[in-house]
């Protein structure tokens, strides 16, 4: 199997639908980190920077599903409305500690279509 690392920066409101979009179309466990961030235009109050809450979610997944989540959660979840957030995959070339996921994983392979 070969896995892939689906990283989402977005908005904290969003962050739930994000988890349940995803895990709808496959994904088996995630992580969500808060942190905080700014887009284009940076503001800021008395010289202070500001900078806006956002939320960092992980998903280990089977190289398979990265484009049916990338695409359900940017239209569910409207990523491409400016604020929303962005998502980005990454290669992974280790994974260990998933073997109740991988079990899962292989469940979901036998019963579609590839």
């Amino acid at each position: 199997m070969r896995f892939k690392l689906i990283v989402a920066f977005i908005k904290p409101e969003i962050s739930d639908n994000v988890v349940k979009v995803a895990k709808r179309q496959g994904a088996t466990g995630d992580v969500i980190i808060q942190a905080k961030g700014t887009g284009l235009e940076s503001t800021s109050f008395m010289g202070l920077s500001i900078q806006d809450k956002t939320n960092v979610v992980l998903f280990v997944v089977e190289e398979h599903l990265v484009n049916p989540i990338i695409q359900s959660v940017t239209t569910e979840c409207r990523l491409e409305e400016p604020g929303n957030g962005i998502m980005l995959v990454m290669s992974i070339d280790k994974v260990a500690g998933l073997s109740r996921q991988i079990k899962k994983i292989r469940e979901n392979l036998n019963n579609e279509i590839l």
